[in-house]
């Protein structure tokens, strides 16, 4: 193995300046990516986030369908609005319209 590898890159060590605390589960931009907090954050505090896998996360209303391309936006939530958000990957599963939460393939 190459002897430069450094880790898996699954997980991020991050800190938080958001100006807000972030919760266990909540999606943050990271740059023009995303991460998926794995522990509560206080704001000026770090911890680590998720930088890969398919998580649930809240979505504006709206029917997303499977595989489009997905963004996070100002309120953390999900849409197909790419002006203004951060890409955070593709549906993994398709949501209705009324479906609060969507399955997101985050940073693919």
């Amino acid at each position: 193995m190459a002897l430069n590898n450094v880790q898996r890159g699954n997980q991020m060590t991050w800190t938080n300046s958001t100006g807000a605390d972030v919760v266990s589960g909540d999606a943050v931009p990271v740059g023009s990516r995303i991460g998926v907090a794995l522990v509560n954050i206080p704001d000026g505090e770090t911890g680590e986030l998720a930088m890969g896998e398919v998580w649930e996360l809240p979505k504006v209303a709206g029917a997303i369908l499977q595989g489009a391309t997905v963004y996070l936006d100002g309120n953390r939530e999900i849409t197909t609005v790419a002006e203004g958000n951060v890409q955070a990957g593709f549906a993994f599963a398709a949501a209705a319209d009324t479906d609060e939460v969507v399955r997101v393939k985050i940073n693919a």
